[in-house]
């Protein structure tokens, strides 16, 4: 089963909390986590709730031979029935590149289920008006037009009218798509949503897509995966540590006019594992789970994804991580990651097109 969407929609609390309930069903689930780079926040939070693979330096449809590699991994070597797998928030047309090609050529292997598209209500109001980068909406328009199933995520953040008005929007504007709203974070409405995603059948569709525009849209975002270690002798406040960096990044962002697709911190140290996340500029940052007490050392693993310049980027990350340390009385140390950069042109392994239907005599949905 494969999930897709934009930055900041809430794909990976979505995907954690559907292998959790499967797993209560009694099924062997893993997850599989896919980024254009490495050190990622989210691989680290699956390998907290389930066996994990993951697929870097590219999108699924471009790293297609690793991604059935680590998926035959996860089945031989664990016993896995069920994987869900994670495409990076700024990838497209998986239909074509990433599911059809598993349906022909791994077809007696896997049963390639349904494309879910996760969306929340602010980002759906953001990137449809058109307002910002028009290859940014382009690009997330061609998310949900792919899809089998669109699930509108945090809608406990949302009142019953304004809910059903996006709901509604949805159904008109992609009316081939089944629509559910529901809550990753508080659980309403997951047993639905699970339930219509394993059960929805994959439509034998054809998407067009302006691969210059894809391009255009994902190199207007600069990516930045950095680990650092930060410590302190009489202990810091990991809780302030983060959410100093990510306020500072906040208003950086707002000052110079760049949209954040997301910005990641997780903090890690012996029985602790914390996520902060930040989803737009001038935005507060959120926290997952339990607030980080008083910590010797700590290892933060940063995921940033941002419309500006790498070295802008890298820029940013700097003063956002030297106030933060000032704030904490701390000091860090980069451990691992990469300065940012800018995702090369797509260029996906195969792209196949949905066949026509009258070719759907046997029922395989194109595997035979």
């Amino acid at each position: 089963m494969t999930i897709s969407g934009f930055l900041g929609a809430g794909k990976t609390t979505t995907l954690l909390e559907t292998a959790r309930r499967l797993r209560e069903d009694g099924r062997r689930v893993a997850v599989i986590t896919n980024d254009q780079g490495t050190e990622l926040v989210d691989t680290q939070l699956a390998r907290s709730a389930a066996e994990t693979g993951e697929v870097t330096g590219g999108c699924f449809c471009c790293r297609f031979d690793d991604l059935v590699k680590v998926a035959m991994d996860l089945i031989n070597d664990h016993g896995v029935g069920t994987l869900l797998a994670e495409a990076v928030g700024s990838c497209a047309d998986l239909q074509a590149t990433v599911l059809r090609p598993l349906r022909r050529y791994y077809g007696d292997r896997f049963t390639a289920g349904s494309l879910m598209t996760v969306v929340d209500a602010e980002r759906l109001a953001a990137l449809s008006s058109n307002n910002g980068n028009a290859d940014l909406s382009y690009l997330f328009a061609k998310q949900l037009e792919e899809a089998d199933v669109i699930a509108l995520n945090k809608i406990d953040l949302l009142d019953a009218e304004t809910t059903q008005a996006a709901l509604d929007e949805l159904h008109i504007r992609y009316p081939s798509a089944t629509v559910a709203g529901y809550s990753a974070k508080s659980g309403r409405g997951m047993d639905q949503l699970i339930k219509t995603w394993m059960s929805q059948t994959a439509a034998p569709r054809n998407v067009e897509i302006d691969y210059n525009r894809y391009a255009r849209a994902e190199a207007a975002l600069a990516w930045l995966n950095q680990t650092l270690i930060v410590r302190a002798p009489g202990g810091f406040d990991g809780d302030l540590w983060a959410r100093t960096l990510l306020e500072h990044l906040s208003k950086a962002a707002q000052d110079e006019g760049w949209a954040i697709g997301h910005a990641k911190i997780t903090l890690r140290a012996p029985g602790v594992l914390s996520r902060f996340s930040l989803i737009s500029s001038g935005g507060a940052p959120v926290a997952d789970g339990p607030a980080p007490g008083p910590l010797a050392e700590a290892e933060a693993c940063i995921n940033a994804r941002i419309a500006c310049a790498p070295t802008q980027l890298d820029d940013a990350i700097a003063a956002a991580v030297r106030a933060a340390t000032e704030v904490a009385a701390a000091e860090v140390e980069r451990c691992g990651g990469e300065r940012a950069f800018q995702p090369a042109y797509p260029q996906p392994a195969y792209r196949l097109a949905a066949p026509e239907p009258s070719a759907q005599i046997c029922g395989c949905n194109g595997a035979c």
